[in-house]
């Protein structure tokens, strides 16, 4: 099984997608921070149906870690990627140094508001401004037709495709549909930290979400809903940062179902591990 060509810097992979340009062949974008499951193979595939050629970046990406955050020991698992982006036959992996994204007197941040108003900066403020820029560098470096987000880091997709529309970047942003385990828990890279009883816990949140969901849908006040899911959701043992009820596409809040199309999101910590997710109303 060949391996993907890899590009460490954006000269490199100008020069290796310069022949698929001239053939005018679309060229989809799977941002990554590697530590790759079967939700970043979903993406890899959701690709291939767009476009002609793939690239994915693996990345992870210091801008978006606080300072009591988990970089120095987010899961890295090169070789294991490798694999299975072979496998996937993707044409090629661009993976920068630090140095090469972040040079000596890197001095740029992209400002957010909209959509990166309110809760995961509510508990990370530094995150949108780093996600944002190292998207806005990897667009600016592969130049894709297409590029590839999952619907798990829901309010991350909904700020980039607010700042790749603010900036007219000419790229397509494509949402992918969470994967999820039997029981229910989105897939993450993050659950590798879960201890068996923190993982058995897991699923409430995605359960919380769905009987929350529906609730509400039936015609349940959005609040006293909401009060009732945060409940059941410490109950479980989490520490919850929030459960809310959003415009899907603003994430404005909202108290009503007639307010627009409504999003659930919620983030909560277990043991040591950070989870998250979404479900539409």
């Amino acid at each position: 099984m060949s391996q993907p060509a890899i590009a460490r810097s954006a000269k490199a992979l100008r020069v290796a997608t310069a022949p698929w340009r001239k053939k005018s062949q679309k060229i989809a974008l799977v941002p990554t921070m590697g530590a790759l499951h079967a939700g970043h193979i979903k993406l890899v595939r959701a690709a291939r149906r767009k476009a002609d050629r793939i690239i994915v970046s693996i990345f992870v990406n210091p801008a978006q870690f606080g300072p009591n955050e988990d970089f120095a020991r987010y899961p890295r698992t090169w070789r294991e990627d490798l694999e299975k982006l072979a496998a996937e036959k993707v044409d090629l992996i661009y993976a920068p140094a630090v140095r090469e994204m972040y040079p000596e007197g890197f001095a740029t941040k992209i400002s957010l508001e909209g959509p990166a108003s309110g809760l995961e900066t509510d508990f990370r403020p530094h995150f949108f401004a780093g996600v944002a820029t190292v998207v806005a560098k990897l667009l600016a470096a592969t130049l894709p037709d297409y590029a590839m987000f999952g619907e798990k880091d829901y309010q991350q997709l909904q700020v980039v495709k607010r700042m790749t529309a603010d900036l007219n970047l000419p790229v397509e942003i494509v949402s992918v549909p969470t994967v999820r385990e039997k029981d229910g828990l989105a897939l993450s890279s993050r659950n590798a930290y879960l201890s068996p009883a923190d993982r058995a816990a897991a699923p409430t949140l995605h359960r919380v979400l769905h009987e929350t969901a529906a609730s509400i849908r039936k015609g349940a006040p959005v609040g006293p809903t909401l009060v009732r899911g945060r409940r059941t959701i410490k109950a479980a043992g989490f520490k919850l940062d929030y459960l809310e009820a959003r415009h899907a596409s603003t994430l404005a809040p909202v108290t009503s179902r007639k307010d627009g199309p409504v999003r659930l999101l919620v983030a909560a910590r277990i043991g040591g591990t950070r989870l998250i997710d979404n479900v539409a109303v």
